[in-house]
């Protein structure tokens, strides 16, 4: 692995014109993809820095360079995308932390299963049972539990389509099927 690279060395070399970030600003594919292919080797620097895994870093990466890219309108000075990227970048990492330490103990618990028989319990509850309890799972798992065993989405295709990593689908699926089985049981015995 060569030298760091750093943000200010970045634009120091090459130099970015304004005009390249106004046209993605704008929407721009092209010019996105040439401030991806800029930025994306800094900005991978620090996404493995902050994670210490590889394929977490390229997730997260990737996942700054959308947001960064819906969110263009926001940057007010265009001479200032490293920068602005840059924070984006480690705002990503410091919330997928977050989320991984909040997740990781769900992840202790999980049985080692295949999926079908994973799913097998809730095939035995009552429609209006599940629904009901589906419904008051929070947002994140009650999307990623609907995507994954209602729509039959694999986590890579969840991941792509909520701009989040696979192993963040993966542990959402997880916790909303631990909780899903928590709350049934729970009704179960109160309803009977």
């Amino acid at each position: 692995m060569g030298a760091l690279i750093t943000v200010q060395d970045l634009e120091a070399t090459n130099n970015i014109p304004a005009t390249l970030v106004q046209e993605a600003m704008k929407g721009n594919a092209l010019a996105q993809g040439q401030l991806y292919e800029l930025y994306s080797k800094a900005m991978f620097q620090i996404c493995i820095r902050m994670t210490g895994n590889r394929e977490q870093a390229e997730d997260l990466l990737q996942d700054a360079f959308i947001l960064a890219f819906k969110k263009m309108h926001q940057l007010k000075e265009p001479l200032q995308f490293g920068g602005w990227l840059r924070r984006i970048v480690v705002n990503e990492c410091i919330r997928f932390s977050k989320k991984q330490i909040r997740l990781e103990p769900w992840e202790e618990h999980l049985e080692e299963r295949s999926d079908e028989e994973g799913l097998a319990w809730w095939k035995t509850v009552s429609l209006d049972m599940l629904h009901q309890q589906i419904k008051g799972l929070p947002d994140g798992c009650r999307e990623i539990f609907n995507l994954y065993a209602i729509e039959d989405l694999g986590h890579k295709e969840i991941a792509q389509q909520l701009g989040i990593s696979e192993s963040t689908s993966k542990s959402q699926y997880h916790r909303a099927k631990q909780l899903l089985r928590t709350r049934i049981s729970t009704a179960i015995q109160i309803h009977g």
